[in-house]
């Protein structure tokens, strides 16, 4: 039975339900009402059989719960009610009954986790509550146990690049690494449900959380999307029953469209139809998230209509288009903003039935727990029991999926889980993979290793930059680049000396150490420069008078660097010497100046634990850059949105430009900046290695297709340079002439290839019929008949072209 057929089935059974009035639970079953987690005659309940299917356990236990029950199932409890969290450093194991047993009454579905505590305490705290959950209560329902996940698991795990710097890395193979090691890290200590991926879009770049998402693309975001959710909730916990089907629960978020917002301001409306809905914002929530067992929803509302409060996008297509069947969550206090943001509601008894009837989810904390209302409202009969049965019902399913009825409790190893020796490896090989060479003027990179001296300039050189969602003081883990720098030369023996000087701070216009800077430039053989954005852990973020340029509510309205580090770069740059300009941020600076003189630009998203050493090698060509932007760099804010995807005839070039002496050239095409360009300084999927690929005898097979049958790209890439190279094959489609306007081009394939130096690989990839369809006038997905064009090549250059015939 298809989900969206089994869904409509569950809700016009729970529609006819008979309820008792005192307990909400059905009678006339099986079990008594005296004793319901137990059968009438003797025989073990279904919910309790480890070998019943997950439909049939959630289909036994649903009806054997209270009103208050389901209500508190769908509810988001804390840690911190039975347990003092409130300091990093202590240990006292103890807690609070009376705050453990009214938590879990009116709170005990899902548990907040996302503590910085010693673990030994977390591992008891945790213990305490699924113990009391199992033993204590009548039905013995265990919660989920939350933290977050984006880039690592933060209660001192190992810290990965931020997603934009693993979509940089253009490899799902090494984000589903990631995300199953940031998983093992918390399933041993008793966290089963990770808050993450984030597959919203970066086609808003003033937006702080750019660094959160996987790049502007819906393709390359669903594909890295899926990889990060298959990695993190494969396999299966400890002692778990042999239909649990994963072991840690992901969490897409925000449905939908939440990462363009008007002005870019974090929370802002977002605009659009269905077309723009369907064809970007929905598609990696499709690819990467019908399987996952948790779904968290935007705080922005989308033509209008509130994300949380939207039935046509949480039940008429997430549930019973793509038959999604497991746990929906609001994000933390969305539900209040119906009241105090959104304007549609004016109690929270009609914020608690609209955000419930309407999207069939669950509260997260945060706000004023409206849901609570939700008791007395369905006794009252204006609130129908059939939505919180259906919410209650994808929270269960959630829970069976992932064995916790037959093992919620941590793991008495949870140590052996954290940094491991696989851990460093893979971080080592995603912090090296993200970083994306943009220019390389005359080969100045890389460096000889026997070079005499280096100037280490700007104030990145010596301070470890993540990104958002880190706990207070994890960036003591890292290695900053100064560090890395000097390990490198230690490690290879290097005699090359190392020049430091900040020349500025990334928060401030003083200029009065940029004069040292420069010394340190004229005194070396080459400089580099690392200036960039920067943002804080979840402490110092939330925290008054803490200043950053993104992350989460930090929203900006120019992309240029701050304070003085443009003057920095210039000042060293006229001493004469190579200038390479290593961009460390979580989103695209719009600098031209760098870009048209600079000798190199290296960009380097947030990266993780070991980033100060993986900008060392490649520097140094110890390791041959491969990465590629999964994100267009502006020209300035003012030429933003500049995403390579846009629709036909949208960007006609007859630029204009303010030359550097102040002179004004003028551009005259009806539809142009007069004085700018709309193409960006670097486009998505750029990025350019230390040697060189040829490509070659590029097919289509078959050429010739109908409309649901799928094709095969095939090419022949040659590494034609001196040295070893990683390259990543993207495939490119336009729609020549369809009934409805389409994408100038989309990317539809990719492929992460090794090459040595001289030799050739044979790169063949399959590309859905699907993934050319049009959402047509008519409302519906058709590929429709005609020529498309089929590239293949790096951003924006075509290095191989044919043609794709629909019939």
């Amino acid at each position: 039975m298809s989900g969206s057929k089994s869904f409509s089935l569950l809700l016009a059974l729970v529609s006819c339900i008979h309820v008792v009035a005192d307990f909400g639970v059905r009678d006339g079953l099986h079990f008594s009402l005296e004793s319901r987690a137990t059968n009438i005659d003797g025989s073990i309940p279904t919910y309790k059989n480890p070998k019943a299917s997950i439909e049939a356990r959630v289909n036994d236990l649903l009806p054997r719960m209270t009103i208050e029950e389901k209500v508190a199932q769908i509810i988001q409890g804390d840690l911190n009610g039975w347990m003092d969290l409130s300091d990093p450093l202590d240990d006292t194991k103890i807690f609070n009954q009376t705050g453990l047993e009214e938590m879990m009454r009116l709170k005990g579905g899902s548990i907040w986790g996302g503590y910085l505590v010693p673990y030994d305490k977390f591992v008891f705290g945790v213990t305490v509550g699924q113990k009391y959950l199992m033993e204590n209560t009548t039905l013995g329902i265990p919660a989920l146990i939350q933290s977050e996940g984006l880039h690592g698991f933060t209660n001192k795990g190992t810290i990965f690049p931020s997603p934009i710097g693993l979509a940089a890395s253009f490899d799902p193979n090494l984000v589903s690494q990631v995300s199953n090691i940031t998983a093992s890290e918390a399933e041993g200590l008793g966290i089963n449900h990770m808050f993450a991926p984030v597959l919203d879009l970066s086609r808003e770049l003033r937006w702080g959380r750019v660094e959160e998402n996987f790049g502007e693309d819906p393709f390359l975001t669903g594909e890295m999307g899926h990889a990060f959710v298959t990695g993190l909730q494969s396999g299966r916990r400890r002692n778990a029953s042999s239909n649990a089907i994963a072991r840690v629960a992901a969490t897409c978020k925000h449905f939908a469209a939440f990462g363009s917002p008007q002005g870019g301001l974090n929370i802002a409306q977002v605009s659009g139809g269905e077309r723009e809905l369907r064809t970007m914002f929905l598609k990696p929530f499709n690819r990467a998230c019908v399987e996952s067992l948790s779904i968290m929803t935007a705080y922005s509302s989308y033509d209008g209509i509130p994300a949380i409060a939207n039935s046509h996008l949480l039940t008429d297509i997430l549930r019973n288009e793509w038959g999604y069947k497991y746990w929906v969550t609001t994000d933390a206090g969305s539900v209040d903003l119906l009241i105090n943001l959104h304007g549609t509601c004016d109690t929270r008894e009609c914020a608690a039935k609209t955000a419930l009837e309407n999207g069939i989810s669950g509260e997260m904390g945060g706000g004023t727990y409206t849901y609570l209302t939700l008791p007395d409202q369905i006794k009252a009969g204006t609130v129908d029991v059939k939505f919180l049965d259906a919410t209650v019902k994808g929270m269960l399913s959630a829970k069976f999926a992932l064995g916790l009825f037959e093992n919620p409790y941590p793991y008495e190893d949870y140590m052996s889980f954290i940094r491991t020796p696989e851990s460093r490896t893979v971080l080592h090989q995603a912090d090296t993979e993200s970083i994306v060479l943009l220019e390389n003027r005359n080969n100045v990179l890389p460096l000889k290793k026997n070079i005499g001296s280096i100037a280490l300039l700007g104030p990145q050189a010596n301070r470890v930059t993540f990104g958002d969602y880190v706990f207070f003081n994890a960036s003591l883990a890292g290695i900053s680049p100064l560090d890395g720098f000097n390990q490198f030369i230690t490690n290879t023996s290097s005699k090359t000396k190392i020049n430091f000087a900040p020349g500025c701070e990334l928060w401030s216009n003083d200029d009065s150490g940029i004069p040292a800077a420069v010394q340190a430039a004229q005194a070396s053989d080459v400089a580099i420069v690392m200036v960039g954005t920067w943002s804080l852990d979840q402490t110092l973020l939330w925290t008054p008078g803490t200043n950053a340029t993104t992350g989460e509510h930090v929203d900006l309205a120019d992309l240029g660097l701050v304070g003085a580090q443009l003057k920095l770069v210039q000042a060293v740059k006229a001493t004469g010497k190579p200038t390479i300009v290593v961009f460390v941020s979580g989103k695209p600076i719009a600098e031209p100046w760098i870009q048209e003189n600079a000798d190199a630009v290296v960009q380097q998203f947030y990266p993780g634990e070991l980033g100060g050493l993986a900008i060392a090698e490649v520097i140094f060509g110890a390791v041959n850059p491969s990465g590629k932007l999964p994100v267009s760099f502006p020209r300035d804010v003012g030429t933003t949105p500049v995403f390579y995807n846009y629709l036909k005839g949208s960007r006609p070039i007859d630029a204009g430009q303010v030359l550097d002496n102040g002179q004004l050239k003028f551009g005259h095409q009806a539809s142009q900046y007069v004085l700018n360009s709309p193409v960006p300084l670097w486009s998505f999927g750029h990025g350019l290695s230390y040697t060189t690929f040829n490509y070659t005898n590029l097919k289509v097979s078959p050429s010739t297709i109908s409309a649901n049958q799928d094709f095969t790209v095939t090419v022949t890439v040659k590494n034609t340079g001196e040295v070893d190279g990683k390259e990543v094959v993207q495939v490119y489609m336009t729609d020549v002439v369809s009934s409805v306007v389409t994408p100038n081009q989309e990317l539809i394939g990719f492929q992460k290839v090794d090459i040595p130096a001289g030799k050739s690989v044979t790169v063949s990839i399959k590309v859905l019929s699907s993934q050319l369809a049009v959402w047509t006038l008519k409302n519906t997905w058709v590929v429709e008949p005609g020529a498309f064009n089929i590239k293949v090549g790096t951003s924006d250059q075509a290095f191989a072209t044919t043609t794709l015939t629909v019939q």
